[in-house]
């Protein structure tokens, strides 16, 4: 099966209270027990806020690195799910599970299988 990761758009700013985001989690939970239970499930992380990334880039010979997110916008990656489906069709209603629970944009992504590779 070809694996999918599932990517989770957050706003910039402060986490909404606990009162917002407790009934939010607990759907997430549920989303990820479905997931787990169909055997669709590999691993879920969260990530911590932007400013504690650090962008390392090769230029010239150098290795340069930047500290926060290397885009700047108005929203990151927040957190993310790594699934395995049999198509896109079944990681998008993944996807669109996800979505419904976390209720904010989720983005699928094949990931590319080491067999798929064209470089050694």
């Amino acid at each position: 099966m070809k694996q999918y990761l599932l990517s989770i758009y957050q706003p910039d700013g402060e986490a909404p209270p606990d009162e917002f985001l407790e009934p939010i989690m607990r759907d997430v939970r549920a989303v990820n027990a479905e997931m787990q239970e169909a055997g669709a499930w590999v691993f879920a992380g969260g990530l911590y806020p932007p400013d504690t990334a650090t962008v390392v880039r090769s230029k010239d010979n150098e290795m340069l690195m930047t500290d926060g997110p290397y885009v700047e916008g108005k929203e990151h990656i927040g957190g993310f799910t790594v699934i395995q489906a049999a198509d896109l069709d079944a990681a998008l209603e993944w996807g669109r599970k996800l979505a419904r629970a976390v209720t904010l944009p989720i983005e699928v992504r094949p990931l590319i299988d080491e067999s798929e590779r064209t470089c050694a």
